[in-house]
């Protein structure tokens, strides 16, 4: 949002210097991001008029000019300008004059006394460009025939004023306009605010053009009215072009000019219809699927259901609070218009230009909310400006009133506000407040009940009453007072382990982190997370990304692309993020809304060699136990199960379900090779993703003193078959000995013939099992621990384990 300094002082002027006025601004939140002159320096330059050219005798290009400066005798002027004539009035920088340097540093270019090709030139006429006004270097600047001769040209182009920039929050719509930043200015400062004034105009026909609104969620007030015989091919007033350039709008023609003024001014944004290429009367209507509209900038887009429109009896004439048509564009054979302002809900206009790939003035005001108490008043004041400007005659008003905005009241605590702004506050200067910002509002006991007007739709919490006391009352009365309260470290639990473990773990095992956004592809989510329903975003910063992920895995494949396609040969990278996921038993809390589970996931990818490049051993691609080795690493001392199981991102027979405690807590895999085929991958990476609260509990060390008594060891062949994992035999000899000596057991060899024997079966296999005995209070014996060995086979043996060999 940019405006000039002095239009809004027409609205309200503070005593205040220029750099006051920014700085007032900026700590009410209206952050003034750049203050720039209109124009640079410069001086001796006025406003003349040529009244006579020759031909320069010595030189074809140039021409000798007696031009009316205003001294009472007119002034010999050299000049090559191709737009020079008699009677234009023109910029004339007189002996003595300081001009503007060609290149910043360099000192300001003066004007003197000369000769041309031995001709007298007692002055220069200037162009916009020498003046460094705009970069146009067609020619003269030629001024309007009103400009006064002899004045000097600062003056009567206002060039001593300044350009203010400000950097707006979504929250601060009402201040999208000169007058809006007048209100506030007013509130801050406590000086006079000059409204604009919307006099009614004249009708002097009764000709009415039918409106049907059949979408009242779509515009919930619609107001117009034709204004016939008016002239396009009039000029737009030098004053509005000046402060349309000013505000970053270049001057198109009268009309379009007219209705961007207003939007400055008022912050209404509204359209102009060329009436004679209306067929039949307009409706305001969801789009329809198929239908086309070529818009202003150019471009043919198609629309559907969830865009707003315009239509007559033919087509589509204008995408509702975005843009219009450019099949009913004014022109320079327009005669008759219809004039329009409307008020559309800010959640039908919102994303609707991202879809389309472009932005509007009206569509980023529209969807933050634009008051919907003074369309009328801006069709008045627009149709003034038309007849004022291209002349024309004035019909009846049309306003519809489908549904306004509700404004629900909203009451402060004047004791909680002290508390949340950390300094007293007392009612008397709260509802002072209010009263400067133009709130109406109820008092009550220690409360005020504000009910908010109609341009405000940022005021809905006691929050948003709160942050307003302050900001008018301002930021610098807070105290600079250090804090009381005793400063208590509160350490976590020394077994809970917090995320910067996790990381620091996760770097420690060779894995570097990745930040990626929580919304992505549909694809994803479809492909990689068996997600039919994902949760979808209203409004997302670009088409693809327009879903909530429920798994880590698809961010982990982008960056794991973005390292191919910058030809890295080992990739191995790791995410700590949230997911999101449909669960009806999730209340609505302080960080959790209703329906929605948002746990936090570890994912980590690794691709390419297990290794980096080395002489020691031979080079292999990194595989399902490279990762599952780390994982043990990482969920250490904790032992976690790893269940032979099929997820939709992985190989349905490289991938595994992780339980610990008996629950289920993540997935670890090869990638799927579809999906690897699909995404384009040379290779398939192996990943994990696994939920972060079940790793943040963790068992802490303990101090186990050395061993008095000898260990003994004795090796077990076992026969099991297929289906019985190393997990079930593990835990079914743990079972067994949990009551006697054997204090471990690890697997050692695995054997399964190529072919079956009289030994081993198909779907059998051969597990040597080594066992650790010992007993802390006395020394072992062959006789308990030959003991102890036949207990525990005897028990796998009841479970329909087959003992190959014992020793």
């Amino acid at each position: 949002m940019q405006f000039p300094e002095s239009w809004l002082r027409e609205f309200c002027n503070p005593p205040l210097s220029t750099a006051e006025l920014a700085e007032t601004l900026t700590m009410a939140g209206l952050e003034v991001e750049a203050l720039s002159p209109v124009a640079p320096p410069f001086s001796g330059v006025v406003v003349a008029q040529v009244l006579s050219i020759e031909r320069h005798p010595n030189a074809d290009r140039l021409n000798v000019c007696q031009v009316d400066v205003g001294t009472g005798s007119p002034l010999a002027i050299v000049c090559g300008a191709p737009n020079v004539r008699p009677g234009i009035k023109v910029p004339c920088a007189l002996v003595g004059a300081a001009l503007p340097p060609a290149k910043q540093g360099e000192p300001a270019f003066v004007i003197k006394l000369g000769q041309l090709r031995g001709v007298e030139s007692q002055g220069m006429l200037c162009s916009a460009r020498e003046l460094k006004l705009s970069d146009a270097h067609g020619g003269l600047l030629e001024l309007s025939g009103a400009a006064p001769i002899g004045v000097d040209l600062r003056a009567h182009l206002r060039l001593d004023d300044t350009i203010f920039t400000l950097k707006l929050t979504p929250n601060l719509a009402h201040c999208l306009s000169v007058h809006g930043v007048a209100r506030e200015l007013a509130a801050l400062t406590g000086a006079e605010l000059r409204a604009p004034s919307y006099p009614p105009v004249a009708v002097t026909h009764d000709t009415r053009l039918p409106v049907h609104v059949d979408a009242p969620d779509l515009c919930g007030r619609f107001s117009g009215r034709v204004v016939r015989g008016v002239n396009a091919l009039a000029v737009t007033p030098q004053w509005m072009a000046e402060r349309l350039a000013r505000c970053g709008q270049r001057p198109v023609g009268p009309l379009v000019d007219i209705s961007n003024y207003v939007m400055f001014e008022s912050g209404q944004p509204s359209h102009i219809f060329d009436l004679d290429k209306i067929h039949g009367d307009l409706r305001v209507r969801w789009g329809r699927g198929g239908e086309t509209i070529s818009l202003l900038n150019g471009s043919t887009i198609e629309v559907d259901a969830g865009v707003g429109v315009i239509a007559d009896d033919l087509q589509v004439e204008s995408l509702a609070g975005i843009m219009g048509g450019e099949a009913t564009s004014v022109g320079e054979g327009t005669r008759n218009v219809y004039v329009e302002a409307a008020f559309w809900w800010p959640q039908a206009v919102a994303g609707r230009s991202r879809r389309f790939n472009f932005t509007t003035d009206a569509g980023h005001r529209f969807e933050r909310g634009v008051d919907a108490a003074r369309t009328l008043d801006h069709v008045e004041r627009i149709t003034g400006l038309i007849i004022d400007i291209c002349g024309g005659e004035a019909g009846p008003t049309y306003d519809r009133i489908c549904a306004m905005p509700d404004r629900a009241p909203v009451t402060l605590r004047i004791e909680r506000a002290s508390r949340v702004i950390g300094m007293p506050v007392s009612q008397a200067e709260c509802a002072d407040v209010f009263n400067r910002l133009g709130l109406g509002f109820v008092e009550g006991d220690g409360t005020i009940t504000i009910t908010p007007p109609s341009w405000r739709f940022d005021l809905q919490t006691e929050e948003d009453l709160v942050e307003e006391v302050i900001r008018i009352l301002g930021y610098s009365r807070l105290p600079d007072v250090p804090p009381l309260a005793a400063v208590t470290p509160r350490l976590p639990p020394a077994a809970r382990q917090g995320l910067r473990r996790l990381r620091c773990l996760m770097v420690a095992l060779d894995y570097q982190e990745t930040v990626n956004f929580g919304f992505v592809e549909e694809r994803w989510e479809r492909e990689l997370a068996g997600n039919a329903d994902p949760i979808r975003l209203l409004n997302p910063i670009a088409a693809p990304l327009a879903v909530m992920r429920s798994s880590v895995l698809g961010s982990l494949l982008a960056v794991l692309k973005v390292n191919l396609a910058r030809r890295a040969p080992r990739v191995r990278v790791f995410e700590i993020g949230r997911v999101f996921r449909r669960d009806s038993r999730v209340v609505d809390g302080e960080c959790s809304v209703a329906g929605i589970d948002q746990p936090t996931r570890l994912g980590a990818l690794a691709y390419g060699p297990a290794d980096g490049l080395q002489w020691g051993a031979v080079e292999r691609s990194v595989d399902f136990y490279d990762l599952k080795g780390d994982l043990e690493a990482l969920l250490a001392p904790q032992i976690a199960r790893f269940l032979p199981a099929e997820h939709p991102a992985l190989h349905p027979g490289r991938s595994a379900r992780i339980e610990l405690d008996g629950r289920a807590i993540g997935w670890i895999g090869e990638l799927h090779p579809r999906w690897r085929q699909g995404y384009e991958l040379p290779q398939a990476p192996v990943m994990f993703e696994i939920d972060v609260e079940s790793l943040s509990d963790r068992a802490l060390p303990t101090h186990v003193p050395l061993a008095k008594q000898q260990t003994a060891l004795r090796d077990v062949a076992l026969i099991v078959d297929d289906a019985i994992s190393h997990a079930t035999l593990m835990k079914a000899i743990d079972t067994a000995s949990s009551e006697g000596i054997v204090r471990s057991a690890r697997l050692f060899d695995v054997y399964r013939p190529q072919r079956p024997t009289a030994e081993l079966a198909s779907g059998q296999r051969s597990l040597a099992v080594r066992l650790e005995l010992r007993d802390d209070d006395a020394t072992l014996t062959d006789e308990r621990i030959d003991a102890a060995v036949k207990t525990l086979l005897d028990r796998l043996t009841a479970d329909g384990v087959i003992v190959r060999l014992r020793g």
